[in-house]
């Protein structure tokens, strides 16, 4: 453990996204992490074994960072749910266009390592986010259910999309999305102030 308390693996993975930020994925090779990072090729190896599987502690590492935002949305107001939703799915779209993990996913070269965690095998990154959904709908008092779940896989699905496709206005999708989520789970939400519409809220 560094002094910092991280593990060798901790800094392998932030060493990797260090330098995806500044050359790209695909001028990533382990001999170049090893010599970052401070330990050897083999200890590389060890600790993450492929490429492709740093790939994937890579993605999961930045999904920490998106985490962190949805936690910072849904400290809206308690009853406002759609209010929370839309921070936390804007706060989302907003970090994904600054994200430089998310920037090598689509460069060329990265499709066979960075893409799939994204795409194909994204059953590890749709779990996460959407448990990290539905703990913030316990605390605000939204009852489980299979129709929770299924509108909270939706909600987390499409909200990938956007990260891997960007539209023009990510606030605009933003209120789309949480505006359909909050329907679709039937919460009451508090009516907007007298001359406020509800995209004003």
């Amino acid at each position: 453990m560094s002094d910092d308390g991280s593990t060798t693996r901790e800094r392998i993975v932030r060493g990797a996204v260090e330098l995806t930020a500044a050359d790209g994925w695909a001028a990533l090779t382990m001999g170049r992490l090893a010599s970052h990072v401070g330990v050897s090729r083999q200890t590389v190896y060890n600790e993450v074994g492929s490429k492709h599987a740093l790939a994937e502690a890579v993605v999961l590492d930045e999904l920490g960072r998106f985490l962190d935002v949805v936690d910072a949305g849904f400290a809206a107001p308690r009853r406002d749910l759609r209010r929370a939703l839309r921070s936390a799915v804007s706060g989302v779209l907003e970090l994904a266009g600054t994200s430089p993990v998310l920037r090598a996913v689509v460069a060329p070269g990265a499709a066979d390592d960075l893409l799939p965690p994204l795409t194909t095998d994204a059953g590890v990154v749709i779990a996460a986010a959407s448990s990290r959904v539905a703990q913030h709908l316990d605390a605000r008092g939204v009852p489980a259910s299979q129709a929770r779940d299924a509108v909270v896989d939706m909600l987390v699905r499409t909200v990938i999309s956007h990260v891997m496709a960007p539209s023009s206005d990510p606030r605009a999708a933003a209120e789309s999305i949480a505006s359909i989520a909050t329907v679709a789970l039937d919460v009451d939400e508090p009516a907007p102030r007298p001359g406020r519409t509800r995209a004003d809220a």
